[in-house]
C-alpha cells in the first residue's frame, strides 16, 4: 500500500514554526497516552502535563538548540514531567497505581514507571479515546469540540469559528463536556462491537471536519493548512487499518481525503494564492495519493449503503482526471444530484451549478447557482463571475466577493481579475 504519509514530509517547517507544528501534531499523542494510563477522569492532569513539557521545549530549545529528534524528546520530558507530578501527588500515584496493571505493568515505584510511547501504543491510545470522546452519553456538539480541542489540536478561536459560534460559547461547552469525562469514568477503549459502528459515525464527522478545516481554511491569509489535512488523514488511516473500524464509510472518507490532497501542490502559487481548478499545474497532481485514494475507493464498495462520504469521494476522483473524458462532467453531476438528496448543503449545492455548466451550459447554470440562497457568500459571486459573460455583470460579482472575503491574499487574487476586465 502507498504510504499517505510521504507526500506531506514538512521540510518547509523551520525553527520559527517547528513547535506549533509539533504541538498540532505530538500534544494529542501525549495527552491520549496519559488518559489510557491515568484514565479521562484525570485528563486536566494529562492537559497540564502536555503543556509543561511544550513550554519547557520553548525555553530549552532557543537557548541549545533543537534536539536530533524532537518527538522523542518530548516524549522523554512528558515521562519524566509525569514522574514529577507523582513525587508531588502521592495519594493520586497510591490511587492510580493499581490500575496501571490495565494499560502497562505495574511499576515498583514512581522512578521505575515509563510512558510506554512505542508506536503501537500511540495509534491505540489515539484510535481509543476518538471513541471514547465520542461517547454517547456527551451531547453531540461538545463531542466534536473535545476532539477537535485534545486530539486535533484546534485552537478555541478556530472551534469557534466550526461551529459559527463564540469563544465563550466554547469555553463553557469544553468545561462541562471535560466535568462530564471526569463524573462518567468513561474508559479510553474501543466501545462493546453493537455500540461501536454507531459512535463510529460521530467519529467520522470530526475527521470529516478537520480535514475540510484544512482544506478549505477560515484563517485569514491561510487557504490551504496542510497540517489539519494530515493529522485527518492519519486519524483516519488509524481507522481502516483496525479490523473492527476498516468499515466501508471510513474508507471512502480516506479516498476523499487522498484524492483532494493529491492537489495540494497545485491549489495554491508560491505567494500563497490560490489556484483555480482549471489553471491547476497537473503535473504537480501526486499520483501516488490518487493511486491510494482509488484503493480505499475500491475498498469502501464492498458494503451496501452509499454515504455521502462515498459519493464526495466519487466526484473528487472524478476530479484527478485531467483529461477530461466526456463523461467526466455527467458523472460529476449525477454525483452532486444524489449527494444532495442524501444531505443537502448550499455549498454542494453552489458546486453543482459548476458541474451543471459543464453540461448545460453557463446561462442554465446561472439560474441553478441563484436558487442557493448564497448572495453573502465570496464563492457564489466568484462562481457567477465566471459564469457572466457580460463584462459589467462580472465586475459586479467580482466586487460583491471583494467585499465578502476574509484572506487579504485572496483580495489580492480578486482585484488582480477586476484590474483584468478594466
Amino acid at each position: 500500500m502507498v504510504n499517505v504519509y510521504q507526500p506531506f514530509s514538512f521540510h518547509t517547517v523551520n525553527e520559527q514554526t517547528l513547535i506549533p507544528h509539533l504541538f498540532r501534531t505530538e500534544s494529542s499523542k501525549i495527552v491520549s497516552v496519559l488518559c489510557k494510563t491515568f484514565g479521562l477522569a484525570n485528563i486536566q492532569i494529562a492537559e497540564d502535563i502536555m503543556a509543561d513539557t511544550f513550554l519547557l521545549a520553548t525555553e530549552t530549545w532557543a537557548s541549545k538548540g533543537v534536539p536530533e529528534s524532537p518527538s522523542a524528546w518530548l516524549y522523554k520530558v512528558a515521562s519524566n514531567r509525569t514522574k514529577d507530578y507523582l513525587r508531588r501527588d502521592l495519594l493520586f500515584y497510591q490511587k492510580i497505581k493499581p490500575e496501571l496493571q490495565h494499560t502497562s505493568p505495574e511499576p515498583e515505584s514512581i522512578e521505575t514507571f515509563e510512558i510506554n510511547v512505542s508506536e503501537d501504543s500511540i495509534n491505540d491510545s489515539q484510535l481509543q479515546m476518538l471513541f471514547a470522546l465520542c461517547h454517547p452519553g456527551i451531547t453531540r456538539n461538545a463531542q466534536i469540540a473535545l476532539s477537535l480541542r485534545i486530539l486535533c489540536g484546534f485552537g478555541i478561536e478556530e472551534i469557534a469559528r466550526a461551529f459559527l459560534s463564540n469563544k465563550s460559547v466554547i469555553n463553557k461547552r469544553l468545561f462541562r463536556a471535560k466535568q462530564k469525562l471526569r463524573e462518567s469514568n468513561i474508559p479510553v477503549a474501543l466501545p462493546p462491537e453493537d455500540e461501536l459502528l454507531p459512535r463510529l459515525d460521530n467519529v467520522l464527522t470530526i475527521l470529516y471536519l478537520l480535514f475540510n478545516e484544512g482544506y478549505y481554511s477560515s484563517t485569514e491569509d491561510i487557504p490551504l493548512r496542510k497540517d489539519f489535512c494530515v493529522e485527518a488523514i492519519s486519524l483516519t488511516h488509524l481507522l481502516c487499518q483496525h479490523p473492527q473500524t476498516n468499515t466501508p464509510k471510513a474508507n471512502a472518507l480516506l479516498a476523499l481525503m487522498c484524492f483532494h490532497a493529491s492537489r495540494f501542490d497545485a491549489r495554491v502559487d508560491q505567494h500563497g494564492h490560490m489556484i483555480l481548478y482549471d489553471d491547476q499545474d497537473v503535473s504537480l497532481w501526486d499520483a501516488a495519493l490518487i493511486k491510494q485514494g482509488l484503493f480505499h475507493l475500491s475498498a469502501s464498495a464492498t458494503g451496501e449503503e452509499t454515504s455521502k462520504y462515498h459519493l464526495e469521494a466519487a466526484i473528487a476522483y472524478w476530479h484527478t482526471q485531467h483529461q477530461t473524458p466526456e463523461q467526466k462532467w455527467d458523472n460529476i453531476l449525477f454525483l452532486y444530484n444524489r449527494l444532495l438528496q442524501i444531505e443537502y448543503s448550499p455549498i454542494a449545492a453552489l458546486n453543482r451549478a459548476y458541474a451543471f455548466a459543464q453540461v448545460h451550459g453557463n446561462e442554465k447554470a446561472i439560474i441553478e447557482a441563484e436558487k442557493t440562497g448564497l448572495g453573502e457568500h465570496y464563492l457564489y459571486h466568484l462562481l457567477l463571475a465566471d459564469l457572466h459573460t457580460d463584462v459589467a455583470k462580472k465586475r459586479q460579482h467580482l466586487r460583491s466577493a471583494l467585499a465578502l472575503i476574509p484572506s487579504n491574499n485572496e483580495k489580492m487574487f480578486i482585484q488582480q481579475k477586476i484590474d483584468a476586465l478594466d
